[in-house]
């Protein structure tokens, strides 16, 4: 079959989006309520996002609390990462057992902070920024004693403005978020919590932390390669790898990754991987035993990927501070019959990823653009040789008829079709529909041969000597065949000697008899 070129792009199905959040987040939600597509890679803000948000480093190896230098001692041994305190002692305080009468272990991971340590103080980290950014901000906070009390400030290091007050006591953790947009001039910016007031009166015991997070949202980036890179031939395979790096400052949460197979092509199965990042191996393309799948019904190949990945759930993403190659996986296709029509295969990815730093989970998607791979052009050339006799005498003529057709599905050039005829059958004449014939090489040459069309060549010839022989016309073309078996066809003619007559028989000096 032949086919126009318009009907082989491939336009990549919607993406179904989900969203999910933690049984420990609040407030659970059945969706996002805001869906936005990711901003261009060349846009994403300038990452920012803190150093050692969850308190896990250095790590606390013996007894249940250790008191640290903070991140201006930095030749110290095992001081904290990325926090500074205001506290003269310069020391911090961190826990990797719960420091409270519930026993109410650490919000996240293993580790948590003790705002009050051996003193009142104000613990920090100070962020390059640039004026006009949208940061995110996100904490968790539980007293120790009782109910604590803090303030989380935000601004210019000199003058950092209060953003909020609050108090929480030993029973949970109370979760706080907010946004701030930096403003004109303000190239640093201090990220602070200050302690208020802590139940007991111990300067040195109070105002738990955990899950610290002032960043960027997370934006990322989707590329996406095929190899070969082309052009290929109907019958090669393709393989797709795509790559997702998160270069905003928040971790992308519930990351999914969707790419129809494109139209021409068929998905080659038992191809489904993860080659770089959480959870890489080999996948199969069942749903619902591990992070791919393949639906034949919709075409489509779907991965959930990142930390924690389920097949039921995307996992989380870090920024490429964390994990700088990101996640890449792959998949593999057969270029079919029908991309040689159009000259090429166009394919695209989608991602879906949640901001979770609001109060509300926000999802984005993002696309990895077309990747176009040339497909060479392909045909299907065809040969049907006839005779009008098959049984003939010595003298008589025999008409050949050749017809040489192009199924397709591209234009055919360059076509010849060799018809050498028997050494017992003597050329005459030759008329062709196309091209021409040659009758001392046996080559007919059509030309071009258009999708769906068809040439025929007759030749006359001249029976010369008796004998059973097969003659066997040949087509070739500069494009792949995609049936060769059909490229030749034979007919076979018996040449009997011509009949005897006595009474045309003439003898010496006698005139023919009547």
């Amino acid at each position: 079959m032949c086919y126009p070129v318009a009907t082989l792009a491939a336009v990549a199905l919607p993406l179904t989006l989900f969203g999910a959040v933690p049984a420990d987040a609040a407030p659970a939600v059945t969706a996002p309520a805001v869906l936005r597509v990711a901003p261009d890679p060349a846009s994403c803000p300038d990452q920012v996002s803190l150093v050692n948000g969850g308190f896990e480093q250095p790590v606390v190896s013996r007894g249940g609390w250790a008191l640290f230098p903070d991140a201006s001692q930095p030749g110290a041994p095992n001081h904290v990462p990325g926090w500074l305190t205001s506290a003269t002692d310069h020391m911090i305080e961190l826990w990797a057992s719960p420091p409270n009468p519930t026993n109410t272990p650490p919000k996240e991971g293993r580790q948590l902070a003790e705002l009050n340590a051996n003193q009142v103080s104000t613990l920090y980290q100070d962020r390059a920024t640039t004026p006009g950014t949208k940061l995110y901000w996100r904490l968790s906070h539980r007293g120790r004693l009782g109910v604590d009390t803090m303030a989380v400030d935000i601004g210019a290091p000199a003058a950092p403005v209060q953003q909020q007050v609050m108090s929480d006591g030993t029973g949970s953790w109370g979760t706080y978020s907010g946004t701030y947009i930096v403003p004109a001039g303000q190239t640093t910016t201090r990220f602070a919590f200050r302690s208020v007031s802590a139940a007991g009166g111990n300067r040195a015991i109070g105002n738990l932390l955990d899950d610290i997070s002032f960043a960027t949202a997370p934006c990322v980036v989707l590329s996406k390669t095929a190899s070969p890179r082309g052009p290929v031939d109907v019958g090669d395979v393709i393989t797709y790898r795509l790559t997702a790096v998160n270069k905003g400052g928040a971790t992308a949460e519930n990351v999914r990754l969707s790419d129809t197979v494109p139209a021409g092509t068929t998905f080659v199965p038992g191809s489904l991987r993860v080659v770089d990042g959480p959870g890489s191996g080999d996948k199969t393309d069942q749903a619902g035993d591990d992070q791919g799948a393949f639906d034949a019904a919709s075409g489509k190949v779907s991965f959930t990927l990142g930390n924690g990945a389920t097949p039921a759930a995307g996992g989380s993403l870090p920024n490429a501070t964390s994990l700088p190659g990101g996640t890449t996986v792959e998949f593999k296709v057969k270029v079919g019959r029908d991309a040689a029509g159009g000259g090429k295969v166009t394919n695209r990815g989608t991602l879906s990823y949640e901001n979770r730093l609001g109060p509300e989970p926000e999802r984005l998607t993002s696309t990895s653009g077309d990747v176009v791979t040339e497909v060479n052009p392909a045909v299907d050339l065809s040969v049907v040789k006839s005779a009008d006799a098959t049984r003939v005498t010595v003298g008589q003529t025999v008409i050949y008829r050749v017809t040489v057709r192009n199924a397709g599905p591209s234009d055919a050039t360059g076509v010849t079709v060799k018809d050498v005829l028997p050494s017992n059958l003597a050329f005459v004449s030759a008329t062709a529909s196309d091209g021409t014939y040659a009758p001392a090489s046996g080559i007919w040459r059509v030309g071009s041969l258009a999708c769906g069309a068809s040439a025929t060549l007759t030749v006359y010839a001249k029976a010369t000597a008796i004998g059973e022989t097969t003659n066997t016309a040949t087509a070739d073309g500069k494009e792949l065949d995609l049936d060769p078996a059909n490229d030749s066809d034979s007919v076979k003619i018996c040449v009997d000697p011509e009949p005897f007559c006595p009474y045309c028989v003439k003898g010496p000096g006698q005139a023919p008899k009547n």
